[in-house]
């Protein structure tokens, strides 16, 4: 795997600290955000997971968290070892630039292939499983010309549109996002083309554990990370429920530019295209719009953009543990409708470092849904 980021900025973990990060991330309710927060309030992810099991029982969690031992951590990472995969850390130089940016970036992702490749301006390109011939011959001949530009293509290794933009762009790189395991691509018939993107002509990422098959619910988690990494997403082909307009709904809630390839009003592969063009999406007839739509976004994320890092112990947000008052507050404001984390502080008076914390609880606790935008709600048993 060749080195990639050579320049950028960011701070490299050590390997004691990428263990802590991945059993961190790999324990029961620790999502992105939740991670962010336990670093910057705990210092590291060490200390963070020593207090897992209190403030999940402080959450209202009525039985033990589940914590990552260092056993089953130190197993994933011998695991992608040997598969040729490794882990990068969003505050290191070889995490994709514009991923970094994004709401609830994912804090570890890992990666097999060029890892040069993640820190190149990218280019999303998806539609339809069961794409037509002229949808994949639009979708290979657009990750052609956008390789050639300079651009790397991303996309999710489906069948039909996602695989013609892969196989069109190894020549000048693409990345795929994959909804399980590194080592359980998906589909099967694709595993050719997996091959030669783990081979060096690609690079391939994903969020989810070695080992793991994806199941539905992991795909739009994938689309997330295609939405996130591409400055720009094209959607070729798509019906009128799919997961390409996952993908595209996702690239606008992140300030991406989304084109649309127009079809057939006949034709329900494009019924999905068409109704992003009438929602406001870019109108794509050829890769030039998009190049000339991109242009200036492709200055945006430079060597300036944020990074994360352990604090450090003096350097965090150091705070007691909340009264109980503090958090009867909290939990009083929150509700089944999604709120600002800022409109919680000003609602109820407490102090934004004791609300963060009992968010934390709650989301440990597995008490709160976490949305766009960094809105919160709380969760509620069905009845």
């Amino acid at each position: 795997m060749s080195a990639g980021g050579e320049g950028r900025r960011g701070v490299v973990l050590t390997d004691r600290q990428r263990l802590s990060w991945l059993r961190l991330i790999r324990s029961d309710n620790v999502g992105p955000a939740t991670f962010r927060d336990l670093i910057n309030h705990f210092g590291s992810a060490d200390a963070a997971i020593e207090q897992l099991p209190e403030l999940s029982r402080r959450g209202g969690s009525a039985r033990a968290i589940r914590v990552a031992s260092i056993e089953e951590a130190e197993r994933e990472l011998e695991t992608a070892e040997r598969f040729g995969a490794v882990f990068v850390g969003i505050g290191e130089p070889d995490y994709p630039p514009a991923l970094r940016r994004i709401d609830g970036a994912p804090p570890l992702i890992s990666a097999v292939g060029d890892l040069a490749l993640a820190t190149q301006v990218a280019v999303g390109i998806v539609g339809a499983r069961n794409a037509s011939v002229s949808g994949a011959k639009m979708a290979a001949r657009m990750a052609r010309d956008l390789g050639a530009a300079g651009y790397v293509v991303v996309s999710g290794l489906a069948r039909g549109i996602d695989a013609a933009a892969h196989r069109a762009s190894l020549e000048h790189g693409t990345i795929a996002a994959l909804a399980g395991g590194l080592d359980q691509p998906y589909p099967p018939e694709n595993l050719d083309l997996y091959d030669e993107i783990r081979a060096g002509k690609g690079l391939a990422i994903s969020e989810m554990p070695m080992g793991w098959e994806p199941r539905a619910r992991d795909f739009p988690r994938r689309n997330r990370l295609i939405a996130g990494v591409g400055l720009g997403l094209v959607v070729v082909e798509a019906a009128q429920r799919s997961g390409s307009l996952i993908s595209a709904r996702r690239a606008a809630d992140f300030g991406r530019l989304v084109f649309a390839v127009p079809g057939s009003p006949l034709d329900p592969r494009a019924a999905g295209a068409n109704g992003l063009l009438k929602d406001g999406a870019i109108v794509t007839t050829s890769s030039q719009d998009v190049i000339e739509a991109l242009a200036p976004s492709s200055r945006l994320f430079s060597d300036d953009e944020p990074v994360m890092e352990e604090p450090g112990d003096d350097e965090t947000d150091r705070f007691a543990e909340p009264g109980d008052d503090d958090r009867a507050r909290v939990i009083e404001a929150l509700g089944p409708s999604p709120s600002e984390v800022d409109d919680i502080i000003r609602h109820t008076g407490v102090a934004a470092a004791t609300v963060y914390l009992v968010l934390i609880e709650l989301d440990l606790a597995g008490r709160l849904h976490r949305h766009p935008g960094g809105m919160v709600s709380l969760a509620f048993d069905d009845p």
